[in-house]
């Protein structure tokens, strides 16, 4: 008789969460075409999480980030050109 398997459900972690949020506002068909994005961190969402994002979104080329009085990060990029 075979052996039943423990269904382990792994939960996403709350950078997880977090991105995930981010990838769906950037990816929006609105931001696509602007090129732009609006994104804020929510008040269950931490301190860490966040900085470490804005860090990772930063490391990437064509990328600005504008960060804005109210606390919002104002994205925009430039698709790398072709050789």
């Amino acid at each position: 008789m075979a052996k039943a398997r423990s269904a382990t459900i792994k939960l996403p972690s709350a950078y997880e969460l977090l991105a995930q949020r981010v990838q769906k506002i950037i990816n929006s068909p609105n931001a696509q075409k602007a090129k732009a994005a609006l994104i804020s961190k929510h008040a269950d969402e931490s301190d860490e999480d966040w900085a470490q994002l804005l860090g990772e979104i930063a490391e990437n080329d064509n990328v600005t980030l504008a960060h804005r009085d109210d606390g919002a990060v104002q994205l925009f990029w430039q698709p790398p050109l072709e050789d």
